[in-house]
């Protein structure tokens, strides 16, 4: 007689109806993963299922807002009754935001923080319990973000800096009951996320005496995005597999050398002076 078929490790994925959540749930559904793959609108779920389909996967795709406490609580209750079991998170959920402190409300930052840093905490803590019963694994995508302070994106470093203090903190914590903490930090994704930071660049720019720096900044960026050096979202996704299925994960996780040497700097960097340097040059 042959023996009954492993159950499948299940895996809860946020923000997947684009970018590198939607790379990451085909990945991991081609990885043999059951994959529960959730976004805020369901109604976004088309570039989902198409890519599912072309690569011959099945997803159960979930609704799942992680800054509804009441939502994230269906949702993994919902696998929970429907699977028995939870064996990795991975938190890609995220908002961009591009503005400087004197012009942006606080209503906005506020905003930002609860979708970047309080919607992570949200979902991390519903799963908790279950990943405590499977020795399973919290990954949470953040970005270089998260470790360099960069120009115009204050709320949103903000946010990312706070979630990578979080998870370096709750990781040996979580490590005595088995579960595994790791943080992935993409650079430059080729993604909708990019579209989706708020701000019209094509629209006249006209943010003050900031305007000449604004405008240098996204000179910069968009062309950071426009020449090729961007990342795919399939490329960064291979990193979320790495933790999802390394033997003994890392705690950080970059997803190309251009990263790993950014991230670097700031690391190194004991008294601010490279990384003033390096972001400095964006603005001006």
């Amino acid at each position: 007689m042959s023996a009954a078929p492993a159950t499948p490790r299940t895996v809860l994925i946020t923000g997947t109806s684009s970018g590198i959540g939607l790379a990451a749930a085909v990945a991991a559904a081609l990885a043999g993963w059951r994959t529960i793959a959730t976004l805020r609108d369901p109604r976004r779920a088309d570039a989902l299922r198409k890519a599912a389909a072309e690569a011959g996967v099945e997803l159960d795709i979930r609704q799942l807002d992680v800054t509804d406490e009441a939502s994230v609580a269906a949702a993994v209750d919902g696998v929970i009754a429907d699977y028995g079991r939870l064996d990795a998170v991975v938190n890609n959920a995220g908002a961009g935001h591009l503005g400087t402190l004197e012009n942006d409300s606080l209503a906005d930052i506020r905003k930002v923080m609860e979708v970047n840093f309080f919607g992570v905490l949200n979902v991390s803590k519903a799963a908790l319990p279950h990943l405590r019963a499977t020795g399973g694994r919290l990954v949470t995508v953040t970005s270089v973000g998260g470790v360099v302070g960069q120009p115009f994106n204050e709320a949103y470093c903000a946010a990312k800096f706070a979630v990578e203090g979080y998870m370096e903190s709750l990781a040996p914590v979580a490590r005595t009951l088995g579960v595994s903490v790791s943080v992935v930090e993409p650079g430059a994704v080729a993604t909708e996320f990019v579209n989706n930071i708020g701000f019209d660049i094509e629209a006249d720019i006209d943010a003050g005496p900031y305007t000449d720096a604004l405008r240098h900044y996204i000179d910069r960026t968009v062309a950071q995005f426009l020449d090729g050096t961007a990342q795919t979202p399939a490329g960064a996704a291979e990193a979320v597999m790495e933790a999802l299925t390394a033997e003994q994960p890392a705690f950080r996780l970059q997803t190309t050398d251009w990263a790993r040497g950014f991230v670097g700097t700031k690391l190194a960097d004991t008294d601010g002076s490279a990384v003033q340097a390096l972001t400095s040059a964006w603005v001006a």
